[in-house]
């Protein structure tokens, strides 16, 4: 990695729209603020793509993984992703996990579930940390609970070999206490920095514990909120968990980057 970059945005899609179409001028961006990324594959194409994208730049990493929502069209083929993931630039598996936000029936969640089991098993496999994507249905940690409980069944029999991030982090205080035993971090996004629900939760976690991210095009932070959402805006979130957490700017961002480089092993 390279010594300007000063922060890592550890989930992004630079394979999607509209970022892709404009993807010079967003990489642009980013490396003059200093950031680099790890781009998040949803489905196989977009994590050939992520991969593809990861090899043409030194700041640049990929995730392999099929999204949750996403598996209506792709059945997951765990030999294909797990050739893909053996690339020293793939740092993750996922994003992967169970999203009940829209409603589940016990039939899409036991498909889900039956999905994240084989990401597990290759995250496993390969000794990369996973990225989790887990969003529960309104007004429950229904996703999370789920998804910690096969995460503690997994833990007990490869212990650190499983580990990995909890990405777009919204849990209570009791979901977060899961993740830390568990030996999991979790990232924030663009909404901590115009609503004040997450602050009890960054408050709570050690800093040791907590990561960045924009999960470009998603979610813009303010000062850019109602604009496309770029890598390059990741200070912003930084900006916010400092102040939450009453530290100096400058700490907090060599703390969380030396949470990026032992997790996903970026150096």
């Amino acid at each position: 990695m390279p010594e300007d970059i000063k922060y890592i945005d550890i989930h992004s899609h630079l394979n999607l729209s509209p970022l892709k179409e404009n993807r010079d001028e967003v990489i642009a961006r980013m490396f003059e603020m200093g950031v680099g990324t790890i781009t998040i594959g949803v489905d196989f194409e977009t994590s050939r793509e992520a991969f593809e994208l990861a090899e043409n730049y030194d700041f640049i990493y990929a995730g392999v993984g099929l999204h949750p929502t996403d598996n209506t069209h792709e059945d997951f083929d765990f030999e294909k992703y797990k050739e893909l993931s053996l690339n020293k630039k793939v740092v993750c598996i996922g994003e992967c996990g169970l999203d009940y936000f829209r409603g589940a029936g016990e039939e899409i969640k036991n498909k889900q579930k039956t999905i994240f089991l084989k990401h597990v098993e290759l995250a496993v496999v390969t000794n990369k940390p996973l990225m989790i994507h887990a969003r529960p249905s309104k007004n429950t940690m229904d996703a999370y609970e789920d998804v910690l409980d096969i995460l503690k069944f997994f833990k007990e029999k490869h212990g650190d070999t499983l580990r990995g991030n909890f990405h777009f982090f919204v849990g209570d205080k009791t979901i977060a206490q899961r993740a830390l035993d568990l030996g999991f971090t979790m990232s924030f996004d663009g909404p901590i920095t115009f609503v004040t629900d997450y602050d009890e939760v960054i408050e709570f976690l050690p800093i040791e514990s907590i990561m960045i991210e924009t999960d470009a095009p998603f979610a813009a932070p303010i000062p850019h909120r109602g604009k496309v959402c770029e890598p390059f805006m990741v200070p912003e979130i930084l900006k916010k968990i400092a102040q939450v957490k009453k530290m100096d700017e400058e700490e907090a961002r060599r703390a969380i980057l030396a949470n990026v480089k032992r997790v996903f092993g970026i150096y």
